[in-house]
């Protein structure tokens, strides 16, 4: 843990890929032909540590290979931004967590997606007849604007528009998260000011009905004037990573897997 004293916060970008992942399943394109690794998205989730804290973003079918990846023995708990399994279908896999840290993980999310957790996964939320291998979970429900603590940090939740469907984005201190975003509320925007880092989505370069794609992305960045942007969420239609990393601003990078951002 002493590495994380290097920086304030440390932020890894556990995937950064689509609802299908990259490469897509039998996909032939240069996207997924590639071999560079920077091409390569698991589903989109993120890791944000600090002192001795350890906080997960989104908790999706690849979560299992992403705590591998990353090494990760421990978690303080892990926030939705909303419902979609691309965010959510690894909650089983939380178990040797849960065995190892011997109490019940906690979870943050609209109490929309903790009920809809709830119902897909009801043997872990169950009280009875408990299958002794399910892991416990520890519910926090939250509402847009609010603000919880993780330790000694605040940790604010940020309503975005993913389509029609209100989902959230978070921010800690001067950092801030969103993916599926496709409208910003007013009351969003002006907490997106300035900041020191921005990641957020950009699928690809067409226009799209639940997504910011990348002209939009560029443009609302362009607006928020935050110190760095890193895109997530992006799909193989976006192109190659050293195509696309070109032609971006200078504060502005594509996202990949197992990017560190140190703030």
């Amino acid at each position: 843990m002493n590495a994380f004293k290097e920086a304030q916060m440390k932020i890894t970008l556990l995937g950064t890929g689509t609802s299908q992942g990259v490469p897509v399943i039998g996909c032939h394109c240069k996207v997924c032909q590639s071999d560079n690794f920077k091409d390569k998205r698991l589903r989109t989730a993120a890791m944000i540590e600090w002192e001795q804290h350890r906080l997960i973003i989104d908790c999706g079918p690849d979560f299992r290979m992403q705590m591998l990846r990353a090494g990760v023995d421990f978690i303080d708990g892990i926030c939705f931004t909303h419902e979609h399994a691309d965010h959510t279908a690894g909650l089983d896999d939380i178990r040797p967590l849960y065995f190892r840290q011997k109490k019940p993980i906690p979870i943050y999310g609209l109490p929309r997606v903790l009920d809809d957790l709830q119902r897909r996964f009801s043997y872990i939320f169950t009280q009875k007849n408990r299958y002794p291998g399910a892991p416990r979970v520890a519910e926090h429900p939250l509402q847009p604007h609010h603000t919880f603590k993780i330790g000694d940090q605040v940790i604010e939740t940020l309503p975005v528009m993913h389509g029609s469907l209100p989902i959230l984005g978070y921010k800690i201190n001067n950092f801030a998260y969103i993916t599926d975003a496709k409208t910003i509320p007013e009351s969003t925007y002006k907490a997106l000011q300035n900041l020191d880092l921005l990641v957020i989505n950009a699928l690809h370069h067409k226009e799209h009905k639940t997504h910011l794609n990348l002209k939009e992305a560029l443009e609302l960045i362009a607006h928020l004037k935050p110190k760095q942007a890193v895109l997530t969420h992006v799909s193989h239609y976006m192109g190659l990573y050293d195509e696309v990393s070109k032609n971006l601003p200078n504060n502005v990078q594509l996202g990949y897997d197992g990017l560190i951002l140190n703030i």
